[in-house]
């Protein structure tokens, strides 16, 4: 069998990162950048750290910040036409996942004007022509976007996000720098924390996964157990949060490359039904699916247990180390205030069916561990819903 890495070319870590934007900008002979952020960002001055670095290297620039939390098929065809019109050569996207994919369909769209319908992109889309160079420089640890080739965009009119997979769309470069991250409210710090555990546990245990990638997993899942907690608790914390911003990067260095499972199919249902945030769905159904992929995990599941901080993990059964995996996660998430059913989240109980739908037919489903199906997926929601 043959394994294939994409990662980005280049990538920066640690505590001031962000003053390489404009040196690497210049070096790379770029004139004008096309800013795509939200508008919590700007309003908190978080984009300002960005453009005032640009802005003090003689950097034009045009801010875009029409982005959604679960950005839209609305969102990428503006913001298409604003690229278009600002005559900018590259774009940096400044946020979360949201900004990054909105980032990736732009500059995917703008080479590949073919998919200007935008929900032609959904699955493995046969583009021709890389992106738009994008610098990617995320504000949250949880998504990875700014290392994977994969980005979600909202289907609004058919009620569905679209998982768009394509090799061409990974940014040419990613800052990750922790003082970006620090503003983070506690929620936001949990949620996509427990995100990039998803990834983590997820990218471990699909049928996709290699000696390279549960490498990158495991250690994505040892920094997270260790970190979380603190960076939810103690929000200036700049190792938590440089930690925190390693991990999600590595946890996406892994899942990119093999795919993922059902926690993030059914999750993605919630975020088209309800407008759920995608790290409170994720860390919300995380233990459930667990319990449910348990029997088809082999001894993965012990190691998920070591990594997390249980003890004695070698003396225990299979049936053991599972459950220890399963409470370790669990409690991880009850600890930062994870909501722990969907009732808490507003899903309906007469909507789980038509959620159980969508899930199964997602582009994730057919990476679970264990061989799933429309009923099964209901049952679960259903465990989940009280």
């Amino acid at each position: 069998m043959v394994n294939r890495i994409v990662l980005n070319e280049t990538s920066y870590f640690g505590k001031g990162a962000i003053d390489i934007i404009p040196e690497e900008v210049k070096k790379r002979k770029f004139k004008k950048a096309f800013v795509v952020t939200d508008k919590d960002l700007i309003k908190f001055h978080v984009a300002q750290n960005v453009t005032e670095k640009l802005e003090g290297a003689g950097i034009d620039y045009e801010i875009y910040d029409n982005v959604k939390p679960n950005p839209t098929i609305e969102n990428v065809t503006a913001g298409v036409k604003s690229y278009a019109d600002s005559k900018a050569d590259f774009i940096i996207a400044i946020g979360g996942g949201s900004s990054i994919d909105t980032s990736k369909a732009i500059g995917i769209i703008t080479n590949n004007p073919e998919f200007s319908d935008v929900k032609s992109l959904e699955g493995v889309a046969g583009t021709t022509n890389k992106s738009v160079p994008i610098i990617a420089v995320p504000t949250t640890a949880g998504t990875a976007a700014e290392v994977t080739i994969n980005y979600v965009i909202t289907d609004e009119e058919a009620v569905k996000k679209m998982v768009c997979v394509d090799p061409k769309d990974i940014p040419i470069m990613a800052v990750i720098d922790p003082e970006m991250m620090a503003s983070m409210p506690k929620g936001l710090t949990a949620s996509t924390g427990m995100d990039a555990l998803t990834h983590a546990i997820e990218g471990y245990i699909t049928k996709g996964a290699w000696e390279l990638t549960n490498m990158f997993e495991l250690k994505a899942i040892e920094l997270i157990s260790k970190n979380l907690e603190t960076a939810v608790f103690e929000p200036k914390n700049i190792q938590a949060r440089e930690a925190m911003g390693v991990a999600q990067y590595i946890a996406g260095m892994g899942f990119s490359n093999v795919g993922l499972g059902i926690v993030h199919s059914m999750a993605h249902s919630l975020g088209a039904f309800y407008d759920t945030p995608h790290g409170i769905a994720n860390a919300l159904l995380l233990p459930y699916v667990m319990e449910y992929n348990a029997p088809s995990t082999g001894e993965k599941y012990r190691e998920i247990a070591r990594q997390m901080g249980a003890e004695n993990v070698d003396e225990m059964s299979s049936q053991e180390y599972r459950k220890a995996a399963v409470d370790a996660v669990r409690n991880l998430s009850r600890k930062i205030g994870i909501p722990q059913t969907l009732s808490e989240i507003g899903a309906k109980e007469e909507d789980l069916s038509k959620l159980s739908k969508i899930a199964f037919k997602d582009v994730c489903t057919p990476g679970n561990p264990r061989d799933t199906s429309e009923a099964d997926i209901l049952d679960i929601y259903k465990k989940a819903f009280k």
